[in-house]
This record gives structure tokens, sequence and C-alpha cells, in this order.
């Protein structure tokens, strides 16, 4: 597949293209792609950046059958989801807990970790359901074994702090989404509820009866005024999950259709590229790539769509974070064709793209992994679940 992807690549950036002359073509493509990873040549002193949108997969998971995207992962990833999805409900029905608890529990982990045991995330957060070992979630050694993990989930400490799902007043009663933010306190509650649709696909597969009554307390018993019912203010959000601070803008609720703003660059946004020609490039980018090429590379596509070779920073969300405040614009709707747009997608990346106008972007992985498409903007919260922060002119101060 990557052989035909990379040959079709070629034949769209250089026109028909010699059989006898396909290994070169083949050779230049390669190299191209090496540049633009910044692996060859990326900035003085051969420095390489990632230039990601995701170190760890795609925001969002949409479970279906077939060989797997992005956004729906297929073999050895589908198996160990499965597979830690039945060690959550063991540990759920030890506990004494009923069938809701395993889906509350799948619900969190889809959304803080795809249902992997991942032995990294945002600062010291691991595991199945992110846990902090410096929030007193346990040793990085404990987190990463699934059943202690899950258990901590259900039952906290010993001490009640952190709380555990059954340390929540109702919860059994509460809606899911609530349920699993009351444990969580993420800086983005809403973003759990919509993982029940892949959380009951799941528990299907690997034979899970989330209909199953449990023995235990079910968190409705009177705790004290000191109970939380998942409604209050979980705290202010952590460094890196937070929605940055700017100057304002138009919000909008999200799924709402973004306009063309007009608000001219700032006399220090300088790229090689006029916005004009970028936006001419990156849709002429539209259907190329292959199933490597772009792939979590979202930041690295929107430098070279400037004319960059990279864009001197690791991740999206650190780009946006490290824009001038003047330059932010958190939660406009209405950003000017050829802005970078960007989305929290509740795990470390974030995702950034370039507005064509139109409502529409260029984007990476939004409908095969590796490939740029043409998409309305609004596909990034309503495919995969994610939060817009705000839009920002092409400043690449650390580009090369």
């Amino acid at each position: 597949m990557e052989a035909r992807d990379a040959a079709r690549a070629a034949a769209n950036l250089g026109g028909t293209a010699l059989k006898l002359k396909a290994a070169g073509v083949a050779a230049i493509v390669f190299i191209v792609f090496l540049l633009v990873l910044g692996i060859v040549g990326a900035g003085a002193g051969g420095k390489a950046f990632a230039d990601s949108c995701g170190e760890r997969g795609q925001p969002g998971v949409d479970l279906d059958d077939g060989e797997g995207t992005a956004q729906a992962p297929g073999g050895q990833i589908r198996k160990d989801q499965i597979a830690n999805a039945k060690i959550i409900d063991g540990v759920a029905e030890e506990a004494g807990l009923p069938g809701r608890a395993t889906l509350i529990a799948l619900m969190t982990a889809l959304q803080e970790s795809t249902l992997l045991n991942l032995d990294h995330g945002h600062l010291d957060s691991i595991g199945l359901f992110q846990q902090r070992p410096s929030s007193g979630w346990g040793t990085k050694a404990d987190i990463m074994k699934p059943k202690y993990a899950a258990r901590m989930f259900f039952l906290g400490d010993d001490d009640g702090s952190p709380r555990g799902l059954t340390d929540i007043k109702g919860w059994s009663t509460m809606d899911l989404g609530k349920a699993a933010q009351a444990v969580q306190a993420s800086a983005h509650p809403d973003l759990y509820a919509g993982h029940e649709d892949a959380a009951r696909q799941i528990a299907e597969e690997a034979g899970l009866d989330l209909n199953r009554a449990g023995d235990a307390g079910t968190g409705n018993e009177d705790q004290g005024d000191d109970a939380s019912n998942g409604d209050e203010d979980q705290g202010p959000a952590t460094e890196g999950e937070c929605y940055p601070e700017g100057n304002g803008g138009k919000p909008g609720k999200p799924g709402a259709p973004f306009h063309d703003g007009d608000a001219p660059w700032p006399a220090a946004v300088k790229n090689p590229r006029s916005t004009e020609d970028a936006i001419a490039w990156a849709k002429s980018q539209s259907g190329i790539g292959s199933s490597a090429l772009w792939y979590r590379a979202c930041l690295a596509f929107t430098a070279k769509v400037y004319g960059w070779n990279f864009s001197g920073v690791q991740y999206a969300i650190d780009h946006y974070k490290e824009m001038p405040a003047s330059m932010k614009h958190d939660k406009d709707r209405n950003p000017p064709p050829g802005a970078l747009m960007y989305w929290d997608t509740g795990q470390r990346a974030g995702h950034v793209a370039v507005y064509l106008g139109d409502g529409k972007i260029a984007s990476n992985d939004i409908r095969r992994p590796g490939y740029i498409d043409v998409v309305p903007a609004t596909d990034i919260e309503t495919k995969w679940g994610a939060t817009y922060l705000g839009w920002a002119p092409p400043y690449f101060p650390k580009g090369g």
C-alpha cells in the first residue's frame, strides 16, 4: 500500500512520470519526506522537530470494522483495547460493582488513553486513565498495572484522596459523562460522554455484561456536605490542559459554522510563501499523501504550507500557547483565510490546520491517516470530539 501511495503522491506533485524513472522519483519523494519530518536538515545543528499533532495516535476513537484508521484502530490495537476492557470489568466485578461502573470506566479510558496502557502522557500522566503519581494516584510502577489503575479509578485511595468512582455521591444514577468527570476532574468535562457508543461496542466484542447488577454501594448513600455530585466546579485546568487566554473573540457553540473574518496579519508575520500562495498550495495537496507521510504531522504540514521546512515547535498546542497574546483569537469562529486554527484534543499534542475560507480547512488524518483532505472545519469537533481553542496568524518565529 505504501509503495502505491508514494507513487500516487509523486504523480500528483510532478505530473505524469516515465516508468523508467519511477525509482528516481520514489527516491526524491522519500528525501522530501525526511526533510519534512526534520530527520534531514532540520535547521542549524541538525536538530529534529516532531512538528506533531499526536504522540499517541489521533484524538477520538470511533471504532468500526475493517482494517482500521487513525480514528478507528484495528488489529493488535483493538486486541489490546479488548484485553484492557476485560481487566477493567474484572476489577469492577471483584469490587461488587454493576456493569454501569464498567461502562463509565471504559468511556473514561477511551478519552484518556484510547484504552491503551500508555507509559507517557501530559506531564506525569500515565496508564489507562492517565493517572498522575504527583496527584496521589500511586507510583508509576503501580499505575502501569491495569488492575491497580482500574481499582484506583473505581475505589480511589484509602484516605479518600484522590477519590474513586464509588466516592462520588449518586454516581450510579448520574449522567455517565459527569460521573467520569467527577473522578477525573478534567479541564474538558464534556468529552467523556462522546465515547459511550465506542465503549459499548468494545464491551460487546469483549463479552462484557454492562447490565450486570452490583452488590456494593452505589454512591447514593448520604456522604455529608463534603460529597460532590459531579456538577460542581472541579477546579482550574492543569498546565497544558487549558483554554489559552487571549484577546477574546467571537465565541460560538461547538459545531457551529465557521465564517471568514477580515484581519490583516501583524508586521511580524513573514513567511516564504504569501497567504494566497499558501492557500493554493494547501488546496493542491488534497488527496495527496500516504499511510505515513503526514500521519500525526499536522504542525509540520502547516509549516510546509507557508514554505518552511519545519515549525521549530514540537506540538501543535504548544505552538498556540507560545503565540503572542495579541495574535491569539480565543474561540473566535471568524478566522481570516490563511489563519491557523487550533484544537485541544484532550491529549498532549492537540491539532492545528490551515483555514482555507468558506468554512473549510486543509487537515491531515481526518479522512485517512497520512493524507491531506479539504473538509469542513467543524469536522475536528464533530468527528474527533476536540475542543476549538481559536485561531492565530501564520506566525512561525522558530521556523526554518
